[in-house]
């Protein structure tokens, strides 16, 4: 997978919206918020091919569960597929 060329994050009043750039990427009945972690994995990934292991791998290596705890790999593989399938259903990425 790939993220799509011309979007980007911008904050809006504290949260993180992507939005197309250029006049043939302008669409507003489609605005996507990220959420901390999902800002982090989508800032991770631009100019790189990824897979949802590989956004799993990101989340396990910046999370834990508390002070001693990594957070789970079946979570983190999880969390990853469910953000992979909304980045997808957005249209921002392509395979």
């Amino acid at each position: 997978m790939k993220a799509k060329k011309g979007f980007k994050v911008t904050d809006v009043c504290g949260s993180h919206i992507i939005i197309a750039e250029g006049e043939e990427n302008i669409d507003f009945s489609n605005i996507i918020s990220m959420n901390d972690s999902a800002l982090l994995l989508w800032n991770s990934i631009q100019g790189k091919d990824f897979t949802v292991e590989d956004l799993a791998d990101i989340l396990t290596d910046n999370y834990q569960l508390d002070d001693n705890t990594p957070l789970p790999k079946e979570q983190a593989l999880k969390d990853a597929q469910e953000v992979a399938n909304q980045w997808k259903e957005a249209g921002i990425i392509e395979e």
